[in-house]
Formats: C-alpha cells, structure tokens, sequence
C-alpha cells in the first residue's frame, strides 16, 4: 500500500500539518498516522473514510485506485 502512504504524506504536508496536528483534527493517534505514511501498518476503513473526509478526496484516491 506505499501509494497510500505516499498520499497521505502529501496532503498533510500540502495543509502544512505535523502527523500530531493531523492526528489531533481527525481524531486518531500521531503514531498511526506515521505508521500509515511509513507503509509499516495498513489503514482500516473507519480511520481511511475519517481522513478522505478530512482532505476533501475519496478512498479511492488515498488507496491509488484513482487519480
């Protein structure tokens, strides 16, 4: 799942938010937040939906099934 990492770096940076800044709008930890952007763990449903929600992009698009 690296794309999914790779976007999801992207578009906290884009915002110009820290993993704990993110983790703190979203309501999940900092340290799966990273794990998520390190590719060391993969994303469940509930958290992919809360953070596609909060970047305005679908599912799809965090899990490089659309561009």
């Amino acid at each position: 799942m690296k794309i999914f990492g790779e976007r999801l770096r992207d578009l906290r940076t884009e915002k110009g938010l820290s993993a704990m800044a993110l983790a703190k709008q979203v309501g999940l930890s900092d340290a799966a937040i990273i794990r998520w952007e390190n590719d060391t763990n993969d994303i469940l449903g509930e958290n992919l939906v809360k953070l596609a929600q909060y970047f305005g992009v679908s599912t799809d698009y965090l899990l490089g099934l659309e561009n």
